[in-house]
């Protein structure tokens, strides 16, 4: 567990950066920090590996105040990612990874076969471990940097907008990736970011810091959606609040599930309208318009269906429904097999009962 007791920084100047922060992150969980400028979301981060010390008040790592605690001993239990990931320029991808253990007195050997391990956790295989990072995206690079604040599997991690510094469509699978690696890991984190999105998709906590580093809210992020404390919070959290909302709920095990009859590559389409094609598995291809084809074909596939999990959101099943051909959302179970469809007014109806 991290914890700050009334922690406060204020610098020589008179600027008080961070004021009485009160926050608790249970072990296992991320907590996303988030704000505007100014709000002292960096040095609320710093703070706990003692790149920056406190002027008032305690942090605590396991009950352990980092102030009593020797620097050097503090960061090994801590790892750290930044944008851009900070590799070293000079050294190989695995070697970037490696390099911590092997000033820790491991042997080359040992260090090399962790570092391979860790790339293949963050989804990199062994063809990119000797590469130098100018020859890696920049998503890549972020990968590699989780890899090597992994290296000496600390308990702790500190995250400072890890993935700010690439484009939506390779932050979006990052954090997907993130959640997965999290999901096996389970260290206890505090992450930095200014993008509220991305704080309330992979944060189990937020904190919202008003400029000069008052608390305004701190919660789940379902929390932080359905009730916010002030206008400052709403505000800050964003419109379509009731929407997003629905990422955080999922539908009742009983809800109910419209049948759909499914055909396979060479059926006959007379009569039907909007269908879904399965292959010799049940697992869906895709949907095709019976008005536009006679038999099933893999020509007249509709390429940008999406199938969804019976188990995903309410959001994703309402967008899938929306966006969906014929206006409905295909399911599948956890196999992947095709199991029914839902129209929008289905999910909304499941969610409402939820909600209630």
């Amino acid at each position: 567990m991290i914890r700050f007791e009334s922690v406060s920084k204020v610098y020589d100047d008179g600027t008080t950066a961070v004021d009485s922060l009160d926050l608790e992150v249970p072990t296992g969980t991320l907590l996303a920090l988030v704000g505007p400028s100014g709000c002292g979301k960096t040095t609320s981060l710093r703070m706990i590996n003692r790149l920056i010390d406190p002027t008032r008040g305690t942090i605590t790592l396991d009950d352990l105040n980092v102030l009593s605690t020797d620097r050097v001993s503090l960061r090994r239990k801590i790892g750290y990612v930044i944008q851009h990931a900070g590799l070293f320029p000079h050294r190989t991808v695995v070697d970037n990874v490696a390099a911590l253990p092997r000033l820790l007195g491991g042997d080359r050997k040992s260090t090399r076969t962790r570092a391979l391990e860790l790339l293949e956790v963050v989804g990199l295989d062994e063809r990119f471990a000797n590469r130098y990072p100018w020859q890696l995206s920049g998503g890549q690079q972020q990968r590699v940097g989780v890899a090597r604040a992994l290296a000496t599997d600390p308990p702790f991690l500190l995250m400072d907008e890890p993935f700010s510094a690439v484009d939506p469509i390779v932050r979006t699978q990052l954090q997907d990736e993130f959640l997965r690696l999290q999901a096996e890991i389970g260290k206890t984190i505090v992450m930095v970011t200014h993008d509220i999105d991305e704080a309330l998709k992979l944060g189990d906590h937020v904190a919202v810091l008003r400029t000069g580093g008052v608390l305004a809210q701190y919660g789940t992020p379902l929390e932080l959606l359905t009730a916010p404390v002030d206008t400052f919070v709403s505000e800050f959290v964003g419109g379509a609040r009731g929407y997003r909302a629905l990422g955080f709920e999922r539908l009742a095990a009983d809800a109910p599930i419209n049948p759909h009859a499914a055909v396979r590559i060479g059926d006959s389409l007379a009569g039907r309208g909007w269908t879904v094609v399965v292959d010799e598995r049940g697992r869906p291809l895709g949907w095709i318009d019976g008005a536009a084809a006679s038999e099933a074909s893999l020509a007249h596939l509709h390429q940008t269906s999406r199938f969804v999990a019976r188990s995903a959101s309410a959001r994703e099943l309402l967008d899938g429904a929306l966006a969906g051909p014929g206006g409905s959302v295909g399911l599948v179970d956890d196999d992947g097999t095709f199991i029914g469809v839902l129209r929008a007014a289905d999910v909304l109806a499941a969610a409402e009962k939820v909600a209630a």
